[in-house]
């Protein structure tokens, strides 16, 4: 695992040099590339179109803010890793508005939306008409600049041939999660169900809706896009970092998104996996179990502590949202996994107050 170790000597090892690097490279260069397509969007000519990808920019910025900490694992790397990682997840977050807040429920037309992310992952594939299904499509050019965008990067990866597989298999999890999951409300759990009894043998551990959840997440596809920047990576190391991440740490990564968005999606009809439990009692345990699997399965990797401090991040910026403080069932839930927190996430927890407070302030300044 040359390629890896060569990783584990670039990768901060502690919170200190890792926000030192938040602050210094990842939040500028997230925002400048956040910048460019929020220009972009605002051109888009279809009005439906223009207002979800300029919300899912709006709303979701520190999705792409998030995923760019693999960026400042290799800093060397990072003017190919961040627009990569921002591509990508800004093609994400656009669909996830367009199919919560569609004007269809055609299964057909959300596989064919969610093509473009599998084409923004495999070189061999030729780009198409995204929007053939629907009727909203004028979008000047927006979502096939950010295919694009992602194809560029992915081409200057040295060891991407080595985790291509594995990123189109994360890839295609998570075009059918987005498929099962917005069409008629009638058919979502029967679908989801489905697709759960044909996996369920490769993850016993789980319940169905930790497996959804899991594959709702593009943590482990940025992880390999780091791994890839590494020349002499081998497909065993692939394997090796598909496995350390997922299901575990994707499926933490999405739960505590879902549980902090319980009272918007029952505004807007959408279906949540946190309300697949008994009580909150078992919730909370569940969390807490993945939370516990996600620091062991990252223990085989080098740069483990790297792992690590991405695991306590992500109960840190979840935990710290403001929309856990407008829900009681929920900011309870947060206490009770704030808890005994190790020294680490309590830090990530007060830099995540910081930074939404100052982007909060630049905002309306």
């Amino acid at each position: 695992m040359n390629s890896l170790n060569a990783m584990k000597h670039r990768a901060p090892s502690s919170p200190l040099r890792l926000m030192y690097r938040v602050y210094k490279y990842v939040l500028p260069e997230v925002d400048a590339q956040l910048d460019y397509w929020k220009r972009r969007a605002e051109m888009i000519p279809d009005p439906e179109l223009r207002t979800q990808a300029l919300a899912s920019i709006a709303s979701k910025k520190f999705h792409c803010q998030g995923g760019a900490i693999y960026a400042a694992a290799s800093l060397d790397d990072r003017h190919v890793l961040t627009p990569l990682i921002v591509a990508l997840q800004t093609i994400s977050d656009y669909l996830d508005n367009l199919c919560d807040r569609s004007t269809s429920l055609d299964p057909d037309d959300f596989r064919l939306l969610h093509q473009s992310m599998l084409d923004a992952v495999d070189l061999e594939a030729t780009p198409k008409d995204y929007y053939a299904l629907r009727r909203e499509r004028d979008d000047d050019g927006y979502l096939l600049a950010l295919v694009e965008t992602c194809r560029q990067s992915i081409a200057k990866l040295p060891s991407y041939p080595q985790v291509k597989h594995q990123v189109i298999d994360l890839v295609s999890l998570y075009a059918d999660l987005q498929v099962h999951k917005h069409i008629r409300k009638d058919l979502r759990e029967p679908r989801l169900l489905k697709w759960w009894e044909e996996n369920r043998h490769s993850y016993p551990q789980l319940q169905w809706n930790e497996f959804a959840a899991a594959t709702g997440s593009t943590l482990g596809m940025f992880m390999l896009f780091l791994a890839a920047a590494h020349s002499g990576l081998k497909q065993k190391d692939a394997d090796t970092i598909r496995d350390a991440y997922f299901p575990h740490v994707c499926g933490l990564h999405i739960l505590l998104d879902y549980l902090i968005d319980q009272e918007e999606d029952r505004e807007g009809g959408d279906l949540n996996f946190c309300n697949y439990y008994d009580n909150q009692s078992q919730m909370v345990n569940r969390i807490g179990d993945i939370v516990q699997n996600a620091r062991r399965d990252v223990r085989v990797l080098p740069a483990a502590r790297f792992h690590r401090m991405v695991i306590e991040g992500l109960l840190a910026l979840y935990l710290s949202d403001p929309k856990v403080r407008k829900q009681e069932d929920v900011k309870r839930i947060s206490k009770q996994l704030m808890r005994r927190s190790p020294l680490t996430r309590v830090f990530f927890w007060l830099n995540s107050v910081y930074i939404r407070a100052k982007q909060y302030r630049l905002s309306v300044g």
